[in-house]
């Protein structure tokens, strides 16, 4: 049988007739309704050439490409026995060549109307081990792919890869991935697609702030708005690999898994390895469709349940000079600008005075608060504000109460290297696991905590980043389910994890360390193409950068923190008055508009961003579902090209509507050099057609360097 999965204009053609290991004839833009004769046409007729010099019938790319079949490219499937083990020599070699076939007990599961899935089970009955493949695509459009390996042997059975590979047209021979640093992550990489591999792995234990986070391939110059795209993420906390690859075969390729270290991952008699998630998307209108279809997909499972809190963080403020003494002009400056949540950070507790020492023991310090955090909690409700607390709970200090008890509870060999002086407390120990869950499940009965910053601030160099990945989910999985009305935010030394799966467990994300507005605009717009704007925690800092050390003006940090889960990371007791004023104003702002940002309204909301000729010029904004609203932001990141840019055009309206376009102040007018402002804004405001408005554009006023303008944009 053919089946055919189709959901918001993406087509997933899956030929399962035959005992053969079943293919994906097509992937991508829709192929309307097929009946079975016109499914069973297009498979003839995609059947290609036999070529010289190679496998005797027609090449066809299965949905887990092996050397079994012929496929000499990346494998997606590489499992491996010992020879000297019960199942003997053959099975051994057998299973570095796996032939596989649809068990003929198991016809392939197809899922209840309207939800559009796949189950396939296949079986190597030499190498005895099974492989069960599911597909998904969600109501957006999102597939969802991922393998599970059985061994039905009686040897153990070592799994080095089980990933998802999905075909993609030659047509798709431009790729974009990311990299990065510590406070500068998702910097973005373009390249044309050769014959062979491009591979990022990331073995860091987490995702690491080079990670490559999505791994795209278009056609030729792909935009925001602009050609056809195809993209993978791997949904997954712990060490990856993504990859693209063109095969001289004639198949194009990417594929995406979790990377396993060598004998990490082994199967005893019985037992099943189930691969993490692959998430792929198809766009037709370039990489604005990947955001339009994961970001209601998220919402669609997301755990927030409440519209995102103005935050402040105590970490820029103060550091490490803690006490009641030092937070309370802090705290009142904040419950006077309207701030909604008060987040205590690092150095709260036992012997915590700078960061060599003392993670992992997760009791008060009464040094710093002698009558415990009661008295700070009470002086943040008092003055309307909920309260959070920052803990590292997967790591460990080798100077702390926990280590001296429990070295054997510290991950890696003794005198290993440090890393921000600090080693990871191996949470797969279940008595390790326990007493972490036990030390927050004490804070959180205790104190009326709202909110947990979730750090990860170093990658794991030694033990076992599956089975740490795995603890780390089962633990935070534990914790909410204890605590259900407990928010949790993700953070690793900033954005160096950031991934579907963990997203799945938060209600927010850290996107990076820096607080500098120039890193933020790009690191928001990266960030975002699959973390939806509520999740992205961005924070008004210092006016000049403590990572950077680059000033900005408070008009450019407040259009940049605008658009995520706003919040402030700076000492407002020491800020002017004219300065606390402005917050104040924009923390209104913020919750006026904070429904149409984060899509909450009735019909959702879209992340825009357009294309232009000068990438000194950042156009994005959020548009309502219905399109009668929206909010856009023009950004100078650099001196533009020419001395008056070209207009500015605004995506995603309604061509025939009618809207007003107003600019909406912030901290006074963005800096401009130029003799007179575009007629439009002296006036005010403009009315214009939605067409005129996406096709002509706006002028705008002549933004100095680091400089922004916002546009409030209403239907009349």
């Amino acid at each position: 049988m053919i089946h055919h999965l189709r959901a918001a204009g993406v087509s997933l053609l899956v030929d399962t007739r035959g005992t053969g290991v079943p293919a994906v004839l097509h992937w991508g833009a829709d192929l309307g309704e097929l009946t079975p004769a016109q499914a069973e046409a297009v498979a003839a007729a995609s059947v290609p050439a036999v070529g010289p010099s190679s496998i005797d019938l027609p090449f066809r790319l299965s949905l887990v490409p092996t050397w079994g079949d012929g496929w000499s490219g990346r494998p997606a499937l590489q499992v491996s026995r010992d020879a000297a083990g019960a199942d003997g020599a053959a099975a051994a070699e057998r299973a570095r060549t796996p032939m596989l076939t649809q068990r003929s007990d198991a016809e392939p599961g197809v899922s209840a109307a309207g939800d559009q899935s796949l189950r396939l089970d296949l079986v190597d009955t030499d190498a005895h081990f099974g492989v069960g493949v599911e597909l998904a695509l969600s109501p957006q459009g999102v597939l969802q792919m991922h393998l599970e390996v059985s061994n039905i042997g009686t040897s153990p059975l070592t799994v080095a890869r089980a990933a998802s590979v999905l075909p993609i047209p030659a047509r798709a021979g431009e790729l974009l991935d990311f990299s990065g640093v510590w406070g500068r992550e998702r910097r973005p990489i373009r390249r044309t697609l050769e014959h062979g591999i491009h591979s990022r792995e990331g073995r860091h234990g987490r995702g690491g702030h080079e990670s490559a986070f999505l791994l795209a391939a278009g056609t030729r110059g792909f935009g925001f708005g602009a050609g056809e795209v195809w993209a993978v993420h791997e949904a997954w906390s712990g060490d990856t690999e993504l990859w693209a690859e063109s095969s001289p075969l004639g198949a194009n390729v990417l594929g995406a898994g979790e990377l396993p270290a060598p004998g990490e991952i082994v199967l005893a008699p019985g037992e099943t390895y189930t691969a993490p998630w692959t998430v792929a998307v198809y766009s037709a209108t370039g990489l604005g469709g990947i955001p339009d279809r994961v970001h209601p997909w998220v919402r669609s499972w997301s755990t927030i349940a409440r519209e995102r809190p103005v935050t402040l963080n105590t970490w820029e403020a103060v550091y490490f000079d803690q006490s009641l003494e030092r937070l309370e002009p802090l705290i009142e400056a904040a419950s006077v600008v309207g701030v909604e949540r008060f987040v205590l950070d690092d150095g709260w507790f036992h012997g915590r005075r700078d960061d060599h020492r003392a993670l992992g023991d997760w009791t008060v310090d009464a040094g710093v608060w002698p009558h415990g955090l009661g008295p700070l909690i009470d002086r943040v409700h008092a003055g309307g504000m909920e309260f959070g607390l920052w803990v590292e709970p997967e790591m460990i200090s080798v100077d702390s109460d926990l280590a001296r008890a429990h070295p054997d509870w510290v991950m890696g060999r003794a005198g290993a290297n440090e890393w921000r002086f600090q080693r990871v407390l191996d949470l797969g120990i279940p008595e390790a696991s326990d007493h972490v869950y036990a030390r927050l499940d004490a804070l959180l009965a205790e104190y009326p905590i709202a909110y947990l910053k979730w750090d990860h601030n170093r990658d794991l160099l030694e033990g076992s980043s599956h089975r740490q990945t795995a603890a780390v989910y089962a633990l935070i999985d534990r914790l909410r389910a204890a605590h259900p009305r407990v928010e949790i935010e993700s953070c690793a030394s900033g954005g160096a994890r950031i991934d579907l799966g963990i997203l799945r467990r938060v209600d927010r994300v850290w996107p990076s360390d820096t607080n500098d507005p120039l890193d933020r605009q790009g690191i928001h717009a990266w960030t975002s193409l699959i973390v939806p704007p509520e999740y992205l925690g961005a924070h008004l800092g210092d006016a000049r950068a403590h990572l950077t050390g680059r000033s900005a003006d408070l008009s450019f940090r407040m259009a940049t923190a605008l658009f995520g889960s706003a919040g402030i990371e700076w000492n407002l007791a020491a800020a002017t008055d004219a300065d606390r004023a402005a917050v104040a104003a924009w923390i209104g702002e913020y919750r006026r508009l904070r429904p149409l940002l984060h899509g909450s309204r009735p019909g959702g909301a879209r992340v825009v961003r357009a294309d232009g000729p000068d990438p000194a010029i950042a156009v994005h904004g959020v548009v309502a579902g219905d399109r009668s609203h929206a909010v856009f932001s023009v950004a100078a990141l650099a001196a533009t090209a020419a001395a008056v840019p070209e207009a500015v055009r605004l995506p995603g309206l309604d061509p025939r509507a009618t809207y007003r376009v107003a600019v909406l102040p912030l901290a006074g007018d963005p800096g401009v050099i130029q003799d007179a402002p575009p007629p439009w804004t002296a006036a005010g405001s403009v009315e214009l057609p939605g067409v005129a408005l996406a096709e002509i554009g706006l002028p705008m006023p002549l933004l100095l360097s680091q400089q922004a303008v916002l546009l409030e944009v209403t239907a009349v």
